[in-house]
């Protein structure tokens, strides 16, 4: 069974402490421009939210990519790019959904999730464990059941 990186945002700080660990275990430097994993933050209400590749089952970047520099590691799900093929024509960095792929002009590199070969650091470092690795079923199980729990809420406050 695949595993997927769970983002629960309402537990996010925005400490960027998973953008940190991120970017030392790739590029070797604390640097949230080297990190696959973003904070996007809302200052103003205090929201912030984990923006991480879903490694979709249909992925968009694989499809649009015209060398086919992006394949499935079979261990982990992981969609890996292939650097010695990539054209770096960022095709990939546009047809993501999510913003969860991106062009490093610097390495002249596509960055994107790897799963850290399935020992994701981002979340062994998050306090809050706002991110976590799941089976996929269960966490979309999870999501379920915390969505129904907020309607029950809801619908107890109406009566």
């Amino acid at each position: 069974m695949s595993k997927v990186l769970f983002v629960e945002p309402e537990k996010c700080t925005g400490c960027r402490s998973c953008e940190l660990i991120c970017s030392f275990t790739h590029a070797g430097e604390f640097n949230p421009l080297k990190s696959r994993i973003s904070i996007v933050a809302f200052e103003k209400t205090g929201f912030s939210f984990p923006a991480v590749c879903q490694q979709c089952s249909v992925a968009a970047c694989m499809e649009v990519c015209p060398v086919k520099a992006i394949s499935v590691d079979p261990e982990t799900g992981a969609k890996i790019v292939n650097h010695n093929i990539c054209l770096r024509c960022k095709m990939c960095t546009i047809a993501c959904p999510f913003g969860a792929t991106f062009y490093d002009a610097d390495q002249d590199v596509i960055m994107k999730c790897d799963l850290c070969g399935g020992d994701p650091e981002c979340v062994k470092y998050c306090p809050t464990a706002a991110i976590s690795y799941r089976e996929a079923k269960i966490a979309n199980f999870s999501k379920r059941r915390e969505t129904a729990e907020k309607f029950r809420e809801v619908m107890e406050e109406g009566r």
